[in-house]
């Protein structure tokens, strides 16, 4: 048995009446949920399901039903609400999903028949007061994996494709111990979840993480705040919510974080239980990181992977730096190749799902380029693959001047290209829709940007984008970072306009 169904199986014997999970409708104590986690595990076995999907928003229901694979020893998938219909077929054929929960039965059964997979059955469930309706889909064969796969992540990708990445119990239950221990969970902590529950991250470190130390798991609807976690937020809702649900730890993606910033900024209101604020998935500016600080706003940035079983840095109470992720959790080990990538072992993956199986004790090559200092705190500096060299010969990591960028309340969203170029380009998203007044707004916090950053990272020309980077139109990962190949082919044309048409920069 996994160490969290150990932890809830302890707490429900020791304090059965304390609440695990807090949904909008329901709360579930640690009895209730050892009960009803054993009852549709028996409903799965009864089934003879090889494997799970999920597809439904944030709530109670959902935890059950994952808890429950554990339980009967099957792989679970969780599927993003905000991949397109194209990504979810190919994710529900490559897991051969055949039980999927849902909270959307008429959008699900749509796509299905469009995308040719046969419905052998359907029931509606009671689970937590909230409705959910059971599909059993006509599978050919289950899926060969890797032994002991307890959960299929999709990552988004670069291409259209999502890749099933395999984990493992035993990694997730190592990175779920090491993130008890690093942020001081205890059982009077309250996680606000406000990411889906489909994000590893969110899974891991908003469900797991706080089941393992006995505390409460409240999962709110995001409909109910206005957000999917992933392309829209409001920050109002946000804040309310934090407030309301008396949350003293969260985690969230960049952009969250600056939405909640800056309405902080402009109100009177604090949040007095919130001791723990995560934040990860693509780069913070060390300028927002301080606004935060300014506001009485706890953060603490961390970096991971999917491949590693999702967090593998994280700064901690006692043991923060800005600018670094923070320190390796006790779990991993921690290597650098001849060209600064980090390389990582400890909770990793098993291999991507139909790709064969990755010896479990090998390094996983993370993409990005960083480093430790003396005191072990890990710098992330930018994705090897988006790391470009100049015209003159300057190694630039873009996401560097895009998060100075986007500090500005002007610019929504940006993407920098400069490869082999005298000076820089910008496709950049306004934070309001391209007016003149905004055109000249972003043009200001342009100039404004480059006075804080060195010649060579200035941003010289910009172009407005057609519309928001999205995970909807592949230019936008769940978890806030951008996808560059994909913007590239959308205005990869006009970018090469502007260098053959215009002879020197605008800072010249």
């Amino acid at each position: 048995m996994s160490a969290i169904l150990n932890a809830i199986s302890q707490a429900a014997r020791n304090s059965q009446d304390r609440i695990a999970i807090a949904g909008d409708r329901a709360s579930i104590s640690f009895h209730r949920l050892e009960s009803e986690s054993d009852r549709y595990c028996r409903r799965l076995v009864a089934l003879r399901s090889c494997t799970v999907g999920l597809l439904m928003d944030n709530c109670p229901a959902w935890s059950i039903l994952d808890l429950a694979s554990q339980k009967a020893r099957l792989p679970l998938v969780p599927l993003p609400v905000f991949f397109s219909s194209k990504q979810l077929i190919h994710a529900l054929r490559d897991a051969r999903i055949d039980t999927i929960f849902t909270d959307i039965p008429i959008t699900l059964g749509e796509m299905l028949r469009d995308g040719g997979i046969s419905i052998k059955s359907e029931s509606v469930e009671t689970i937590a007061a909230d409705a959910v309706h059971m599909l059993s889909l006509d599978v050919v064969a289950p899926p060969r994996l890797p032994p002991d796969i307890a959960k299929i992540t999709y990552t988004s990708g670069t291409t259209g494709e999502p890749k099933g990445v395999c984990l493992t119990q035993a990694a997730i239950d190592s990175v779920a111990r090491s993130l008890v221990n690093r942020v001081g969970l205890q059982p009077r902590d309250r996680h606000l979840s406000l990411l889906p529950l489909s994000t590893l991250l969110e899974n891991i470190g908003g469900v797991y993480a706080p089941l393992l130390a006995g505390a409460t798991c409240c999962l709110p609807a995001l409909h109910s705040l206005d957000s999917d976690g992933a392309t829209s937020i409001n920050a109002t809702r946000m804040l309310e919510a934090l407030q309301e649900w008396e949350a003293t730890t969260s985690i969230m993606v960049p952009q969250m974080l600056q939405a909640l910033v800056e309405t902080l900024e402009g109100r009177k209101t604090e949040l007095p239980s919130l001791r723990f604020l995560a934040v990860g998935g693509a780069p913070v500016s060390q300028r927002l990181l301080r606004r935060a600080d300014a506001c009485g706003v706890p953060v603490y940035e961390g970096y991971g992977l999917s491949e590693c079983a999702s967090v593998v840095a994280v700064n901690g109470p006692g043991q923060r730096r800005i600018g670094s992720v923070g320190k390796p959790l006790p779990h991993v080990n921690m290597g650098f190749s001849e060209d600064g990538e980090i390389l990582v072992a400890g909770a990793s993956f098993s291999g991507y799902l139909g790709h064969g199986d990755k010896p479990v004790e090998r390094l996983v090559g993370t993409g990005d380029l960083g480093h430790l200092d003396r005191d072990g705190y890990l710098y992330v500096t930018g994705r090897k693959k988006n790391m470009f060299v100049t015209a003159f010969g300057r190694n630039v990591a873009p996401e560097w001047i895009e998060r100075e960028l986007t500090l500005h309340p002007s610019i929504a969203q940006a993407a920098v290209f400069g490869e082999a170029r005298p000076w820089n380009t910008a496709v950049v998203v306004p934070a309001r829709s391209s007016t003149d007044n905004s055109l000249v707004e972003v043009t200001t916090a342009i100039a404004e940007t480059n006075r804080i950053l060195p010649e060579y990272a200035h941003v010289s020309r910009w172009i407005a984008a057609d519309g928001p980077f999205l995970p909807t139109n592949g230019q936008l990962t769940a978890t806030g970072r951008i996808r560059r190949k994909a913007i590239w082919h959308s205005y990869g044309a006009r970018i090469e306009k502007i260098y053959s048409t215009t002879s020197r920069a605008l800072s010249e």
